[in-house]
């Protein structure tokens, strides 16, 4: 890892009507618009796929990098994210991260340990450390 401050520049870019343009340096654009929830058609992504798509993502590559440093042996991962948008005083927010994280690990391994270090990856998560909202982990380790 490179050290600390990081800064990430994206833009964004759009017309009156239609799609947004989102670009990164050195990465394709993607397009996102409205979800369809706000009038959207539903068909792209959309700032809060994106949010909560990075939870998810956040997730599952700082699993990776603590499952590396423990030295534990695993076979997949997948981490399913559903925020919940909601008002509170006025404003439109989200109110809860609810995460579900399978691992499958060889058979004969500490599921416990497994258990913890997922556990640990949701607590040390940059996006959800960043989030103000409530969250809730159902770790799940199954040996495959």
């Amino acid at each position: 890892m490179q050290g600390l401050p990081h800064e990430y520049l994206v833009t964004a870019s759009a017309d009156a009507e239609g799609t947004v343009t989102l670009g990164c340096d050195g990465l394709d654009d993607i397009q996102s618009s409205p979800p369809a929830q706000f009038g959207g058609p539903g068909t792209q992504w959309s700032p809060e796929d994106l949010l909560v798509a990075a939870i998810a993502d956040c997730l599952v590559l700082t699993f990776r990098a603590i499952a590396r440093a423990s030295k534990l042996e695993w076979n997949t991962i997948e981490c399913t994210a559903t925020g919940t948008l909601d008002r509170v005083e006025r404003q439109m927010r989200f109110t809860r991260m609810d995460i579900v994280a399978t691992v499958t690990v060889p058979v004969g391994t500490d599921l416990a340990r497994a258990e913890r270090l997922l556990e640990k990856s949701e607590q040390t998560c940059l996006i959800t450390n960043t989030l103000n909202c409530e969250r809730h982990l159902q770790a799940i380790v199954r040996e495959s």
